[in-house]
């Protein structure tokens, strides 16, 4: 076991491990980690607590009247699509006005999507190519790893629900590159996504040797039976609090990995096509999946930065289990046509459904004197509003969390319109100290975020 005794401060060091044959298992926060002179003091504990950041995407855009509440400030109603989130609404900020203005053609024609989710986390307007000589910008989550990526196993994370090409043209003359990534290392360097369940629970149980994976994963054994006895000796060395912390949190593992590996054993539904073992077929378990893996990587610590790309942009996905049928990107070119409108809210609701469970699930995940989710700031949204005019102003865009108290939620804000989306962005790279003057198109930070 990697440990660093410490018994004048904490018992064990915050970067403890459980290892086994090709298995690495992060802990929690546990108590044992803090120095024993802050365990009564639980403004100190908190004050210990990471903040992280989680960028949510869902494509094709928003029916809009169903999303934005008429009201600002605290007095508001959550709108039909909101509304599955009013058991978060002290948790929650809904923010109007905000504009994404590279996202517009600029005289470069159609394109809409592949600009989108491009210039989505960067500002930047992007080269019209469908070669190899793509260009963008940094993005913000990658801004925020180069200098806060070496405090964690992993500077930071990115999934999604669909692989995406990095290359040929995918929209009106645009590289697939532009509307499959959502994080940029570099202007001309995206950061591929992860789709596979299978691959990130392997990236984050496994200590990247792979003849020992190969190993573990030829005795077909859970990667619980490999650390048990190292799980058993630390367990002597926890407080009641602790051995129950440890308890809940591998049974959460286990459980993860239990639910993987039927998705890999369903059989797929349409012959001709071949999809990697650890993807469901199911794809709203694909998407729980993706939100369990990021709450146990916050929760561990391995990451504190994150981006999740529920689908591509202008993605023709079908929703048959909830009685959509036709493809996304279809009747989000609804015409006002109400049954098309109807289809699209649907959509919506589906994914902010997805949404809640992992809001649920990252508030019941103790930490410090609060949870999770009060150490976190993820924003959910689109660069799409209204997906039949293909608008990127008055974007939708849900702050959830509290920052670790640096932000006011529970409000609706209603920003002058045209305000620049990246002013939100610098805004929250200053509640994580990372200091950046400029970000794409970004002219100041935003007020009223902490009240």
């Amino acid at each position: 076991m990697s440990r660093n005794m410490k018994p004048s401060s904490a018992v064990i060091s915050r970067r403890t491990v459980l290892r086994g044959l090709g298995t690495a298992i992060a802990l929690p926060v546990l108590d044992a980690m803090l120095p024993r002179t802050t365990l009564a003091a639980t403004s100190a504990v908190a004050a210990k607590s990471p903040t992280r950041m989680l960028w949510v995407y869902t494509p094709n855009g928003i029916h809009m009247p169903d999303w934005v509440p008429e009201k600002v400030g605290a007095d508001y109603e959550l709108p039909r699509t909101l509304e599955l989130l009013k058991d978060y609404r002290k948790d929650l900020l809904v923010l109007s006005g905000l504009a994404q203005d590279n996202a517009w053609a600029h005289a470069d024609g159609a394109g809409d999507h592949a600009r989108a989710l491009s210039t989505y986390l960067t500002g930047c307007h992007v080269r019209k190519t469908s070669g190899s000589d793509i260009k963008v910008g940094v993005s913000v989550d990658q801004v925020a790893a180069a200098q806060l990526g070496h405090l964690t196993r992993f500077p930071s994370l990115e999934v999604g629900c669909e692989q995406g090409g990095q290359a040929g043209n995918c929209d009106s003359g645009y590289s697939c590159a532009y509307s499959s990534n959502i994080a940029w290392k570099a202007e001309s360097t995206p950061v591929a996504k992860e789709v596979n369940p299978r691959l990130v629970f392997d990236r984050l149980f496994t200590n990247g040797n792979k003849a020992d994976i190969e190993r573990r994963k030829a005795e077909q054994k859970s990667v619980l039976d490999f650390v048990r006895d190292d799980a058993g000796r630390l367990e002597n060395q926890l407080g009641r609090n602790d051995r129950r912390k440890m308890d809940e949190y591998l049974t959460s593992v286990r459980e993860l990995e239990q639910r993987i590996a039927r998705a890999g054993d369903e059989p797929i539904p349409t012959p001709d096509m071949n999809r990697p073992a650890g993807i469901p077929s199911d794809f709203g378990e694909h998407i729980r999946l993706m939100y369990d893996l990021l709450a146990v990587a916050f929760q561990t610590d391995s990451t504190r930065i994150a981006s999740f790309v529920v689908a591509n942009e202008g993605s023709n996905r079908s929703y048959p289990m909830i009685g959509v049928n036709d493809g996304h990107h279809e009747v989000s070119h609804h015409g006002r046509d109400q049954t098309k409108l109807d289809k699209i809210a649907k959509i919506n609701r589906f994914h902010v459904e997805q949404f809640a469970r992992f809001l649920g699930k990252i508030r019941s995940i103790k930490e410090g004197d609060g949870t999770l989710l009060d150490h976190s700031m993820i924003v959910y949204g689109s660069c799409i509003a209204d997906g039949d005019a293909h608008a990127h102003d008055n974007l939708p865009i849900l702050l959830a969390g509290h920052g670790s108290g640096t932000l006011r939620p529970g409000r609706h804000i209603d920003y002058p319109k045209k305000t620049p989306l990246n002013d939100l962005w610098l805004s929250l790279l200053d509640r994580v100290n990372v200091k950046v003057d400029h970000l794409g198109d970004s002219d100041g930070r935003l007020s009223q975020l902490d009240g």
